[in-house]
């Protein structure tokens, strides 16, 4: 029995691709490396501040999302789930810095590792998802899940921010807006999130159906 050209399990994922991938992990992770070496320099940087800007945890997990694809590859349901949501945590980033935050004092102040983190990341991230998509199909319900880490990251940035007078982002400050504002601009972001969790998985089937073919599992 002859068996297809388009048959996933056949394909493996591009030297070329795992070698982009190691290569955009090394920048994103000297980026980061780059922000805290130039903070330590301020008497008012804070390491703990800076691991609570939803960006630089975003970044970190790209490093590694990259990183493993890069070596390793792996390709099981569990890990096209983590790489689907990482993806999509790069992309509200680059969004909301588009939208939101642009000329807006982040914390990153050298023009490289800004473009690095908010600009550069966020679609080398998306395109690797839809060039080396998963195998097997994630359902919408399944991608909605990926929406738990910015709704713990959200808790954590409104209960942290009155405890040492400082949040990440001035949507994040009721200081400034005050919680009715707040609440609002919330419940648009949280919509906005589920679009776009939306939106990252059927481009994700959508690179699948173009890789794989239009039998593979996760096109169907």
């Amino acid at each position: 029995m002859r068996t297809s050209r388009h048959a996933p399990a056949a394909l493996g994922t591009h030297v070329l691709v795992r070698s982009f991938r190691l290569l955009f992990a090394a920048l994103t992770f000297a980026a980061l490396s780059w922000i805290v070496a130039k903070g330590l320099d301020s008497s008012s940087f804070s390491l703990t501040n800076y691991f609570s800007y939803f960006t630089v945890l975003s970044n970190v997990l790209t490093v590694l999302v990259l990183a493993v694809g890069g070596f390793a590859d792996p390709q099981g349901k569990r890990w096209q789930l983590f790489r689907g949501g990482v993806t999509l945590y790069m992309v509200i980033t680059g969004i909301i810095y588009a939208v939101l935050l642009a000329g807006i004092d982040v914390g990153v102040a050298d023009p490289w590792t800004n473009n690095v983190v908010h600009r550069i990341m966020p679609v080398v991230i998306l395109i690797d998802w839809i060039v080396s998509p998963p195998r097997k199909k994630i359902t919408e319900a399944q991608s909605l899940i990926w929406l738990v880490f910015p709704f713990v990251y959200g808790i954590y940035t409104l209960v942290r921010g009155p405890i040492v007078d400082w949040y990440p982002y001035p949507f994040l400050d009721p200081r400034s807006q005050g919680y009715v504002a707040l609440v609002i601009g919330l419940l648009v972001l949280t919509v906005a999130f589920v679009l776009m969790a939306l939106a990252v998985n059927a481009v994700g089937r959508l690179g699948s159906r173009w890789r794989y073919g239009a039998q593979s599992d996760a096109a169907r």
